[in-house]
């Protein structure tokens, strides 16, 4: 592995990554409180301070091992999941969609956020290309981690959003997964299933709509 080549890319995508997961987290913890649970605002996971959110072996470990292991073909990683309270919610069922659709819609916002630099620094010609790798870094980072956690199975965002939505009988059923959810997630993950039926297919989607969010900038610059 060419150690000039591993820090350039640690180097474009650290403060995609720092951020794409602080703002997720903050965001789960931000509308947990205002609908009534306080538990991370007490535990000081409310904050855009990285630190609070980061996981020593899931953060940091895992993404540099499987980059070495895999050549960089294939990363997985994952943060220090926010602490909910569901039965401090006002209205458990319907708030926990609104608490779990947070992390991934504050992961939606900042792909287009960074879509919208780099058109503007296409429109300025700033066409540094380390400043244009970080913002397709922080594209693909966020539409990432968009589509994966709306994955619908516990405990990822999306599980807890079809508990949420389903009737109670079938709700209950889905939940009992959470305690091997992550188990079945890694197997899914590893054999390919998620990336080919999920994924891909989300994550085009996705990038379709950011292309349309970001075309009357795409149409002034050209």
């Amino acid at each position: 592995m060419d150690i000039q080549q591993l820090v350039q890319t640690v180097l474009i995508y650290i403060l995609p990554v720092l951020f794409a997961i602080t703002l997720h987290e903050a965001a789960h913890g931000y509308v947990a409180h205002h609908f009534g649970d306080n538990t991370a605002y007490r535990m000081g996971r409310v904050t855009l301070n990285p630190i609070k959110h980061i996981d020593p072996v899931g953060t940091i470990l895992m993404p540099l091992l499987l980059y070495f292991a895999t050549a960089g073909s294939f990363l997985f990683g994952y943060a220090k999941p926010v602490p909910v309270s569901f039965g401090n919610l006002r209205n458990p069922k319907r708030d926990m969609i609104w608490v779990a659709l947070a992390g991934p819609g504050a992961n939606l916002v900042q792909a287009f956020l960074w879509g919208v630099l780099l058109h503007l620094l296409v429109a300025t010609g700033m066409l540094e290309p380390f400043f244009v790798k970080m913002c397709r870094a922080g594209m693909l980072v966020n539409v990432v981690m968009f589509a994966f956690n709306l994955f619908p199975l516990p405990p990822l965002d999306g599980g807890r959003i079809l508990v949420g939505l389903l009737p109670y009988r079938q709700a209950v059923l889905v939940s009992r997964i959470e305690p091997w959810g992550f188990f079945i997630v890694m197997a899914l993950v590893v054999s390919g299933v998620v990336s080919k039926l999920w994924l891909q297919p989300v994550m085009g989607l996705t990038f379709g709509l950011l292309d349309i969010l970001l075309s009357p900038l795409t149409f002034l610059i050209s």
